[in-house]
């Protein structure tokens, strides 16, 4: 069965609830960048698909910046298929 993608216009929504709930941070940015990538591989009429992230969490204490990018990109992994082309991301813990 395929994935049917969910309305674009909740994806910044869904984006902060799932990273709330996987690592609870005590600092949350989301942005949509997707404007800046009209015409790039990847963009959509519409937009919500490319977006930075900035998030402060506990979680990342003692992890690598990989294995913090890993934490982000897998709670995120139900946007990755149903049309989130990019992310960029900065991870911190509360003391960085």
């Amino acid at each position: 069965m395929a994935l049917t993608p969910p309305t674009a216009s909740a994806r910044k929504s869904r984006i902060e609830a799932a990273l709330l709930a996987e690592l609870s941070p005590i600092q949350l940015n989301v942005v949509d960048d997707s404007e800046r990538h009209r015409g790039h591989g990847g963009w959509r009429e519409g937009g919500e698909t490319h977006f930075s992230v900035e998030v402060v969490s506990q979680a990342f204490e003692g992890k690598s910046r990989v294995a913090r990018q890993r934490l982000v990109m897998d709670a995120l992994k139900t946007e990755f298929d149903t049309g989130l082309h990019a992310l960029s991301v900065t991870t911190r813990t509360p003391g960085e």
